[in-house]
């Protein structure tokens, strides 16, 4: 009886990890072996930076606040802890969103905060 090899699979499996590999350099993209470490590296890099990318996000709010926050003469950790005092339930992406586009309006908020 002739030895099965299940070439279907294992062929379907190399070119899944061939076309994941395209536009990578060299061999990374041609040699099945060597592109199967550089897509495994990527799936992990892919992962840990969909966590991060949050935390460089609100970093970014954070710093275009407290940016808005000190042109009226205050500073991100006052504003927004007179914005919990008063209740005011918005969040710092909005926040920033105004302080970046609508300056007028953050100004706004930041007097009836500070009021």
């Amino acid at each position: 009886m002739p030895r099965a090899k299940n070439k279907v699979a294992s062929h379907r499996r190399k070119k899944r990890v061939l076309s994941q590999a395209r536009g990578y350099f060299g061999a990374r993209s041609k040699v099945f072996t060597i592109a199967k470490n550089a897509v495994e590296k990527a799936m992990v890099h892919s992962y840990r930076d969909r966590k991060l990318k949050k935390r460089v996000y609100r970093s970014l709010w954070i710093a275009r606040i407290n940016a808005a926050a000190r042109l009226n003469n205050t500073s991100y950790s006052k504003l927004m802890g007179k914005l919990h005092e008063k209740n005011i339930n918005i969040n710092r992406k909005t926040l920033a969103e105004l302080a970046y586009n609508d300056i007028n309006a953050f100004n706004e908020i930041v007097k009836f905060a500070m009021s």
